[in-house]
């Protein structure tokens, strides 16, 4: 299934896309999407219920981020070669690993706000990892296990507070607006294999990334056994997995969103998002 939030800022309620593209109501059926009902036993309820009397919502409707309240948001820097090459890294031999602040979640049409003293904020497409089951020392095998579902991530980065501002990256990485994530959180039934999904992003009209997920140096079920040896993940965690190359940093020369640019991007079987870019006040 394919879950969503909708509704003003600080009042989402939650929904879901049904198969002929319509949005519903599900607040007389269940909770908010919180970590404490984005389990994989609780969503595999819910996927089996039946949900045809849930209403649809007419007319226009904000999408909030598809997940409240997240616990911890992970990232993976370097998990695509070329993009490693492109930024003139070495390949990684173990994971990178970093961390977003939660507070920079955003939906999938809010504007991307570039913060105040910056000029290098740059795009990163990449396909997001909703942990549903407590994780600790587990195996490649049982990784896919603890997924309960995607989303589409935009990992927006601010170059020079991320390498030229001391210490770790998530300053860079941080701002209100970049972590957007959405629209939908898609069930895993849904994504028949993670390390085959289409990646694109395109900044007004232009296509800057285009790639699959098949060109990770580390996949998905590798980086949840990986990660879990050396803290626990939770239900609600979001890892998002690396970008693709054909981010701004690593053109000839160097762009970066301005005020009054576009962003669109896509994960295949995951939704689009298309935000415009402003600036802090």
């Amino acid at each position: 299934m394919k879950f969503l939030r909708h509704g003003p800022d600080g009042k989402e309620k939650p929904g879901f896309l049904d198969a002929e593209g319509r949005l519903r109501d599900l607040s007389a059926i269940a909770p908010d999407f919180t970590p404490a009902t984005v389990t994989c036993d609780t969503l595999a309820a819910l996927a089996v219920r039946d949900l045809s009397a849930a209403p649809v919502i007419d007319g226009p409707v904000r999408l909030g981020p598809p997940l409240a309240r997240v616990p911890n948001f992970y990232c993976i820097g370097l998990n695509y070669a070329l993009h490693a090459a492109e930024t003139g890294a070495e390949l990684p031999s173990e994971p990178l690993i970093f961390s977003k602040a939660s507070s920079s979640l955003a939906g999938p049409e809010e504007p991307i706000i570039i913060p105040r003293g910056s000029d290098k904020v740059d795009w990163e497409v990449e396909l997001g990892v909703v942990i549903g089951k407590r994780a600790s020392y587990i195996s490649e095998a049982e990784a896919l296990d603890h997924v309960a579902g995607y989303v589409a991530v935009n990992d927006v980065s601010e170059r020079d507070f991320q390498k030229h501002r001391g210490g770790q990256w998530i300053k860079g990485k941080s701002a209100p607006s970049f972590g957007k994530i959405g629209p939908w959180l898609v069930t895993p039934d849904e994504v028949a294999d993670p390390q085959s999904l289409t990646v694109r992003l395109w900044v007004n009209d232009d296509v800057r990334q285009d790639s699959s997920t098949s060109d990770m140096i580390f996949p998905v079920a590798q980086l949840i056994s990986y990660m879990s040896q050396f803290f626990t993940l939770l239900p609600g965690d979001i890892i998002a997995t690396g970008t693709p190359s054909g981010v701004g940093a690593g053109m000839s020369p160097p762009q970066f969103l301005r005020p009054g640019d576009r962003v669109r991007l896509e994960v295949e079987g995951l939704g689009v998002q298309d935000s415009a870019v402003t600036s802090a006040e």
